[in-house]
């Protein structure tokens, strides 16, 4: 018994001081650019509100319909979404891809603030640039869903897209270590459970059905969230929940799929004129 109790504090000890290891898994800078397939592209240097160095993708679309800028899950960088770039640039979307701090090129340390913060200065590059606000279209996937979240609360946008996106850290960790006091131990939230509420912009929600990372159960309860607040509301902008037969990979956009043309249409109804 003394044996399990200390194995156990130990456990709990490293879940509070390196959570971050499991929230977070930066790859180092891409070997392969937009370049390489033939896209035409920028790489910009942004610099955030807390003076953090960051790189980024602009790729351009010819008479762009909208810009879609791109936050990524918790691992890799920019260089695992140049095809979905290709794909947006296809139908007609010019794209910003961002790396977090501490991954890819970018410096500095993820951390929870940071994040927002890095995706607030890769809108405000954009709105500096030109782009109009009910030009953007915010895409996270799984934790970028989470700071997608958190930028629509801080930032006007035309639309709001998740993807394999969770209620909350606490909720994915007290599921993967349930003999843990997780949610008394997280210091790492993204409580976009919490958030859901308070979003009034339209928003598709996609979640694979097979995701063994961040159940479907998850995708679900954001969008009862989020559609309980809506329904007392008369002016509610669409709101939408896509199912997808995939795991956690989501959907991949230019497939001749239900779900792509899903995904077109919506981005498309985000720019129209309302």
């Amino acid at each position: 018994m003394r044996t399990l109790l200390l194995t156990w504090a130990l456990a709990a000890l490293g879940l509070f001081f390196f959570q971050h290891k499991l929230v977070w898994h930066p790859a180092p800078p891409p070997t392969h650019t937009p370049a390489s397939f033939r896209l035409p592209f920028r790489d910009l240097d942004l610099v955030t509100s807390d003076g953090v160095k960051l790189d980024a993708w602009w790729i351009t679309a010819d008479a762009p319909k909208g810009v879609v800028l791109h936050l990524h899950g918790n691992a890799g960088s920019i260089g695992g979404r140049i095809a979905l770039a290709r794909a947006l640039r296809r139908i007609g979307w010019s794209s910003l891809l961002l790396d977090y701090r501490g991954f890819g090129n970018s410096e500095g340390t993820p951390s929870e603030e940071g994040t927002y913060l890095d995706a607030e200065a890769a809108y405000d590059a954009l709105r500096a640039g030109g782009v109009a606000a009910e030009r953007i279209v915010a895409w996270g996937e799984s934790l970028g869903g989470g700071v997608a979240i958190e930028l629509a609360r801080r930032r006007p946008l035309a639309g709001l897209l998740t993807e394999s996106t969770f209620t909350s850290v606490p909720d994915v960790g007290a599921q993967r270590f349930p003999f843990l006091p997780v949610r008394l131990l997280a210091r790492i939230r993204y409580d976009n459970f919490a958030k859901a509420d308070e979003l009034s912009l339209p928003w598709l929600l996609v979640h694979g059905r097979a995701d063994d990372l961040v159940p479907f159960a998850h995708g679900e309860r954001l969008f009862a969230r989020a559609q309980a607040a809506r329904a007392t509301r008369a002016d509610a902008a669409p709101l939408h929940f896509l199912p997808v037969d995939a795991g956690h990979e989501g959907v991949r956009l230019g497939d001749d799929s239900d779900a792509s043309a899903t995904i077109e249409r919506f981005l498309a109804a985000c720019v129209a004129p309302r």
